[in-house]
């Protein structure tokens, strides 16, 4: 289920919300195939089989399945509407995927029923119909917030024009404390309905029921929530199907709309609607897929494209920036030097290097992005700000704090004039000034952007969405230095378990996380499991980063800061050996690491005895 409180703003949806009306959208822009049925087929047959029998014949069962009707399929004693509804309810992309031909299928069903039914007199009168289930408290609680705002059941809806059915479902959940009863009463003018339904008769499972099903991501306004039930939690919710005229669902529909512009049709369409919801596997199925079926350039150029964004999103930078440049190639044969269009790949693979650490070579791309878009777009289009955000992405890395600063304040006052006030860009640009003011030490300016660019991500990101766990994370950083460590890892312990549900076992993310927990476990005295945490950093960075990135070198640093806590100088001293090898190799010559690096060096010959070692590792930090 999804909730919209009465006046809120399309920006502030509940992803949920939009999502899966994009995703019914896009699954009918696509040509699914007997093959599509085939391999579904195959994995789920039990799924198929008739009175009781199982058939393992995948061509009969193809047959069966096209000789049946969807709605029939659905409504029978099996576990496919169960599988479906679950899997729509928490966008599962690999179920989703496998049974996008039968999501169709069961939709232009219903669509088609229903224009049959609404020329019968009797079907256009006003009726109601109800439904009767448990809700988890939370869900509940967020069910009362949006009271005469609207809801929208993201799965198929089934409904019964019996009540005292329904009432039944819903009591038989009322003795369960973890859930809330309840009966939603629903007014339906067929009229003016903006979804189809219809009552589906002897093609039910359960035929005394009067059956009525609606197609999913129905959308209903909520009138009234009240108790019924005495020494049990039991409720009843007293909706309305919303109709074309609803204002608010008009806004929220055009909205949709523009997102939807924002897409391909198709299989292109459904694999760019993947990458936003986040993990990147069926994504990737999809794209290499449609890559070997010899594309169309046009086609060809989106499926490079998306899979450079991929491998990006999975830390795997080099194999992003060849499917970038494999892209490029592709447009610098077919349009002018100058078209914004050739900006965006230059920004692509700039934001390879610079996670790769090459400073030079990613100022260098985004700076060839930044002059083709001053030639080509208007002064506050945001995709300029997307290059100043870059370049002072690099000028911070470089450790240049007050040319950041410059390049994110252009980037923010663009964005600010551009983009609705809580666009997932304005959130990023919060974030990098948080960061900026961080590294200054001007803590409370950084929570206060960092809170900023929190609030703008839990409105238009689902809850376990990776780009969540960075002002999470920055959050903690700032607490850790304000020396309030249990809050820093309350902080850490949120991100990391954001970023372990969505992104692959050896993200250079997760490593981050790993080393920060190391840090607060260190200042807080234990010793032992910040190393272990450190070493899990390590472990992850060996395997994904290239061997002189600057985050190896944090580790290696770390990991001597603990041995040194301990009173283990000698294995203090060879870490921060290698941190210094690698900064120097990475980081300009007045980075102030290379100053830290150089006065650990000094701290460690120091307690050594080693005197004049020290002072040369001193002079150097200077």
């Amino acid at each position: 289920m999804s909730f919209v409180p009465s006046g809120r703003k399309p920006d502030q949806l509940d992803p949920s919300f939009m999502y899966t009306q994009l995703l019914k959208e896009t699954l009918l822009t696509i040509d699914f195939q007997d093959e599509h049925i085939i391999q579904f087929i195959k994995r789920h047959s039990a799924l198929f089989a008739i009175d009781g029998k199982q058939v393992h014949d995948v061509e009969r069962l193809v047959h069966d399945y096209h000789t049946k009707d969807p709605i029939w399929w659905y409504t029978r004693g099996n576990d496919l509407h169960v599988m479906l509804n679950k899997a729509l309810r928490v966008m599962d992309d690999d179920v989703l995927v496998q049974m996008g031909f039968f999501i169709t299928d069961l939709h232009r069903n219903i669509e088609k029923l229903h224009k049959k039914q609404i020329i019968d007199i009797s079907f256009s009168r006003t009726f109601m119909v109800y439904r009767g289930q448990g809700l988890p408290k939370a869900e509940f609680e967020e069910l009362r917030k949006a009271e005469d705002g609207l809801m929208s059941f993201n799965n198929f809806l089934s409904t019964s024009t019996e009540r005292d059915v329904c009432l039944s479902y819903a009591e038989s959940n009322a003795d369960n404390a973890d859930f809330v009863a309840v009966l939603f009463n629903i007014q339906v003018d067929p009229t003016q309905s903006t979804t189809p339904f219809a009552f589906i008769g002897s093609l039910g499972q359960f035929l005394h029921e009067n059956e009525v099903l609606f197609s999913m991501h129905t959308v209903f306004r909520i009138h009234s929530i009240q108790s019924i039930g005495t020494a049990r939690l039991l409720y009843e919710v007293n909706m309305s199907l919303t109709s074309d005229s609803d204002k608010e669902l008009g806004v929220l529909i055009k909205h949709i709309q523009r997102e939807q512009s924002y897409h391909e049709h198709g299989w292109i369409g459904l694999g760019q609607l993947l990458i936003e919801l986040g993990p990147n596997n069926k994504a990737e199925e999809i794209f290499n897929t449609l890559l070997n079926n010899r594309p169309s350039n046009k086609d060809a150029l989106l499926i490079y494209h998306a899979l450079g964004v991929i491998q990006h999103n999975r830390g795997a930078f080099d194999e992003g920036r060849q499917f970038f440049r494999k892209a490029l190639v592709l447009l610098e044969n077919s349009l002018p030097a100058n078209h914004p269009t050739i900006a965006i790949f230059y920004h692509n693979i700039g934001s390879v290097y610079d996670n790769m650490g090459d400073y030079p070579k990613a100022l260098e791309q985004y700076g060839k992005a930044l002059s083709i878009q001053q030639q080509s777009l208007p002064a506050n289009h945001p995709g300029l700000a997307a290059s100043y955000n870059n370049i002072g992405l690099v000028y911070h890395n470089m450790g240049d704090y007050s040319k950041a600063l410059e390049q994110y304040g252009k980037a923010l006052s663009i964005r600010q004039q551009s983009l609705p006030a809580n666009h997932p860009d304005l959130a990023g640009s919060y974030n990098n000034i948080g960061l900026v003011y961080y590294n200054m030490g001007d803590y409370p300016k950084a929570l206060e952007q960092y809170g900023k660019a929190l609030s703008i991500q839990q409105q238009c990101l689902p809850p376990n969405h990776p780009d969540l766990a960075i002002p999470t994370l920055n959050i903690g950083l700032v607490y850790f230095n304000m020396g309030d460590y249990p809050k820093a890892l309350e902080q850490y312990g949120k991100a990391l378990s954001i970023q372990r549900q969505s992104l692959p076992a050896n993200h250079p993310d997760l490593a981050t996380s790993y080393n920060n927990i190391g840090l607060a476990c260190d200042n807080m005295g234990d010793y032992p499991k910040a190393l272990e945490q450190y070493v899990k950093a390590l472990s992850i960075r060996q395997q994904s980063l290239p061997a002189n990135h600057p985050d190896l070198a944090r580790s290696y640093n770390n990991s001597g800061s603990v041995y040194y806590n301990m009173g283990d100088y000698p294995k203090a001293l060879e870490q921060y050996v290698k941190a210094l090898s690698i900064r120097q190799q990475s980081l300009p010559a007045n980075h102030p690491d290379l100053a830290a690096s150089n006065n650990n060096i000094g701290l460690v010959y120091h307690k050594m005895g080693d005197y004049a070692m020290a002072h040369s590792y001193y002079e150097r930090s200077i």
